[in-house]
């Protein structure tokens, strides 16, 4: 079995903000750390919101970030791309309770996206 990728994160207040550093110790960047800056991302929001903090900083840092020979391909359509608006995550302000968010509690306004990239998982 593999050990987890992203090994450990911290928060931190400072002026009534929440912020995030998560540490991950192997970063396939081309697909797993997409996944997981908006899964930490995601996380932050929904903390600084149960704690009654605005969000702050994510801040991600690789012991060993790698791009694999069989996503190359991939990794230059993706540069390619004229980057498009980021969208708005916007949390039902009525949930304080980290663990009572649901599904219907999200909303993710302005997405668009390209079309997919197909690539292999590598392990």
């Amino acid at each position: 079995a593999l050990a987890p990728c992203h090994a450990l994160f911290q928060f931190h207040v400072q002026d009534g903000r929440l912020s995030c550093q998560l540490y991950q110790r192997s970063a396939d960047v081309f697909l797993g750390v997409p996944f997981n800056i908006a899964s930490y991302a995601l996380l932050t929001l929904m903390v600084a919101q149960a704690c009654d903090l605005a969000p702050g900083d994510f801040v991600h840092t690789f012991g060993d970030a790698h791009l694999y020979s069989n996503h190359l391909e991939q990794a230059r359509l993706q540069l390619g791309r004229e980057p498009l608006p980021l969208p708005q995550m916007v949390l039902d302000p009525g949930v304080r309770d980290l663990f009572g968010f649901r599904f219907e509690h999200f909303e993710l306004r302005g997405y668009r996206s390209h079309p997919h990239i197909a690539a292999p998982v590598a392990v």
